[in-house]
Order: structure tokens, then C-alpha cells, then sequence
């Protein structure tokens, strides 16, 4: 009964977001990040469910501050290009620059500087010219001061310039440029209260911004919580009040591209008799430093025959069984989240990232199929 509940509830708010719902002119962003390794090869990405798809990471040397590409490198990056030029339909590709992993400092130092930010620039865009890529991305995570996020403006502002400029000087249609970003425009874990993202510049510069509409709650928590919960009933730590931040901030809503991720992030509980959203915990559950893989979810679920639950309150879901407790989104809560994206007018959405869904791209899928029916349901474009 419980169950049947909430399929009425989910499916009454889709309905209302498709009521609510305007047409936009511009082409819908379904795009995914593919992580540079080998256990899953550009040639497995079924390009039929994206518009675009991100090589990550490149990032710039610590003494020239121009994009360091090894030997080893540009040839990954050959192959990704040529294989995705080859599939039907060909995927459109940008690189990031970056990711969680990178040195924030080297980024904050090369933006700091008008010289150093020019020459960081140019040689994103030789490289993306080089190598045959539509655009390039950066994923600084992240500015953590107002100078820097000042600094981060600039930029934005100077690299649209040199693309404009390279591409009237070479008669090509200019890159895109593309940011990777927090999932609120206000960044929560600065020290400095009115800390926020360059909001005209990232209008007038930036093609879209990527909001990174997941990783809300952790193993670095003692609290079970929806990674990428829809809402959140006690707090303004969810996805729908980070994306309705960035547009109350005055970002354009055709900016902004709303976050997917396709794992879940995994606890394990203090009391295995507590397994709600908020129960507590003593640190990462199964999986890889407190995350799974979709489809890792998908097995941990049948293997041990884990408890499922969906969450009316969060808009996500979540499984447990013994100690182990996992938060994750499902096909069906991807598909309200597609909903409520389209409510919000929004360019569209991205997936991290390649390799997690399941073998027959089930969420992937679903996410195409939903964004589809809300556009036809409105009269817009696909």
C-alpha cells in the first residue's frame, strides 16, 4: 500500500511540473562525462542517449600553466575523438579541465593573473583544436573565496573573448565553454557567508553551467542521507533548492544543466534496527570508499535481498540489509527529477558517469525517454 502511495504521489508531481512546464528555444543538453580508463572504452557509449559527452580530466602544468597533454594522453584522446566521430549518430565532445581530485590552488593561482589566465586559455583552445573537441569545460571545485570567485568571472569573461576571436581569425564555428559546479550558486562550505558564482559573467559567457546536483550527504557523515535528493524537508541541502538558487540568482534557466548521478553512496549502520534517512552511522558501507555503481546497487540489492524504499519525502531511494544501508536514484526517481528540470525551463541534464548505468543503459534511458514525453506533452523540440 505503501508503495502504491507514493508511485500516486510521484506521479501527481510529474503531472504538475508537465502543467507548469514552458518550451524553450534553445537545444537540450543529455550529457555525459566519460572518466578516462580502461574498464570502460569510449566505444561501449551508446550515443543514440546523448547530445554530448566530456573527456575528464586535462589539466594545465604547475609551471607553464598551459594544458599538459602526455604522449600516452593525446593518444587517448585521439582515440576518444575518432571514436566517437564514427558512431551514429557522432557524439559532439568538450574536455574538462580539473575534477575533485585536482589541485584547487593551481587553478585559483593561473586565474588570478591576467597573463597567466591568457595563457591558460590559449592553450585550451589549441588543444580542443588540435584534437578535433567542440568545446572545453572546467570543473574547479572549488573557489573558496570571493577573490577567487571574482578571479573565476574574469576568466570566463576573457576565454570567451579568445574563443570569439580564434574563431573569426579561423572562419570555424567557436567552441563551446562549458563549467562544471556546485550544486548551489551560494557555495556552502566557504567560511565566507555571501560567497557566491559569478552570475552576469556566467551569463554572458558561458554556454551552460553543469550543476553538480548530487554528493549532498556521505559517508563523511554519521547520517544516513539521499546523496541527490530531490528535497529535503529539514534543510536547504537538496537538489531542487540548489537548482532554484542558481535562477533566483538571476542565472538564465536555459544556463543551467542539471546534475544525474548514476551511483549511490553507501553507509554502514550504528544499529541495524534504525534504516531510515537520518539513522546513524559509523562510517562507509559496501562498495568503493563509501560509493557503488547503479548496477553494483542493483546486484547489492539481489545478492543479500535488501529491504527497497522509496522516499516520499526526499523524492529518492534507498535499500538496506543487515548493516548495510545504500542511497541511490532509481529510473523512476530520475524520471521526476527529469520533470521537475523541465518545470524549471532547464537547458537539460548530465550524467557522472559513463560505465555506471547498467549495461543496457537503463536510467540513461529512461532520463531520454522522460525529457521526450515532458516535450511532447508541451509542444517543444526533443
Amino acid at each position: 500500500m505503501a508503495n502504491l502511495n507514493l508511485q500516486h504521489y510521484l506521479l501527481s508531481l510529474a503531472t504538475l511540473l508537465l502543467a507548469i512546464t514552458t518550451t524553450s528555444s534553445s537545444a537540450p543538453i543529455k550529457a555525459l562525462y566519460w572518466l578516462d580508463q580502461p574498464l570502460f572504452l569510449p566505444s561501449a557509449i551508446n550515443t543514440s542517449l546523448f547530445t554530448h559527452v566530456y573527456y575528464a580530466f586535462l589539466a594545465p602544468n604547475n609551471v607553464t600553466y598551459k594544458l599538459h597533454v602526455s604522449n600516452t594522453t593525446a593518444t587517448t584522446l585521439t582515440a576518444f575523438i575518432t571514436t566517437l566521430r564514427a558512431k551514429t549518430p557522432p557524439g559532439t565532445t568538450l574536455f574538462s579541465i580539473g575534477g575533485a581530485d585536482f589541485n584547487t590552488t593551481l587553478l585559483a593561482l593561473i586565474a588570478s593573473n591576467k597573463s597567466t589566465r591568457a595563457t591558460f586559455i590559449n592553450s585550451t583552445i589549441d588543444v580542443a583544436r588540435t584534437f578535433g573537441f567542440h568545446g572545453v569545460d572546467l570543473d574547479w571545485e572549488f573557489p573558496r573565496t570571493s577573490n577567487e570567485m571574482n578571479y573565476l568571472g574574469k576568466l570566463f569573461t576573457e576565454w570567451r573573448s579568445a574563443i570569439a576571436a580564434e574563431a573569426t581569425a579561423t572562419a570555424r564555428p567557436p567552441l563551446l565553454l562549458t563549467a562544471a559546479v556546485y550544486f548551489a550558486v551560494d557555495f556552502f562550505m566557504s567560511e565566507t557567508t555571501s560567497l557566491k558564482y559569478p552570475v552576469r559573467s556566467i551569463n554572458k559567457n558561458v554556454d551552460w553551467v553543469n550543476v553538480m546536483s548530487y554528493d549532498l550527504h556521505g559517508s563523511w557523515s554519521n547520517y544516513t542521507g539521499a546523496p541527490a535528493g530531490l528535497f529535503d524537508p529539514k534543510s536547504n541541502v537538496s537538489v531542487a533548492y540548489g537548482l532554484q538558487s542558481w535562477i533566483r540568482s538571476g542565472v538564465f534557466p536555459q544556463k543551467v544543466v542539471m546534475g544525474l548521478p548514476l551511483y549511490g553512496r553507501t553507509w554502514q549502520l550504528r544499529d541495524p534496527s534504525v534504516h531510515g534517512i537520518g539513522a546513524p552511522a559509523v562510517g562507509s558501507g559496501p562498495g568503493s570508499n563509501g560509493a557503488m555503481a547503479f548496477f553494483q546497487v542493483l546486484d547489492f540489492n539481489n545478492q543479500t535481498g535488501a529491504n527497497v524504499v522509496h522516499d516520499v519525502e526526499t523524492a529518492s531511494v534507498y535499500s538496506y540489509s543487515g548493516s548495510s544501508w545504500v542511497g541511490y536514484d532509481d529510473p523512476f526517481t530520475v524520471a521526476v527529477k527529469i520533470g521537475f528540470a523541465q518545470a524549471l525551463s532547464l537547458r537539460g541534464y548530465f550524467f557522472w558517469a559513463a560505465g555506471l548505468d547498467t549495461s543496457d543503459w537503463i536510467i540513461s534511458t529512461q532520463a531520454l525517454k522522460t525529457w521526450k514525453l515532458c516535450m511532447k506533452e508541451t509542444g517543444g523540440g526533443s
